[in-house]
């Protein structure tokens, strides 16, 4: 189980989740999608997220 916090890679975002790394790439992407505008989440976004998920 892990844990993203949104903050941690877009400043000033509160939004966070928590799943297996699987489940949270899934409802980053629904989230930059529906809350920051990103129809795709480039690569090194992607690569920032994994690096900032820790054990929940």
């Amino acid at each position: 189980m892990k844990k993203f916090r949104c903050g941690d890679v877009v400043p000033g975002c509160s939004r966070a989740f928590v799943g297996s790394q699987d489940e949270i790439l899934l409802a980053v992407r629904a989230h930059a999608r529906e809350d920051h505008g990103l129809a795709e989440v480039p690569g090194s976004v992607l690569d920032a997220v994994r690096g900032a998920m820790v054990d929940a």
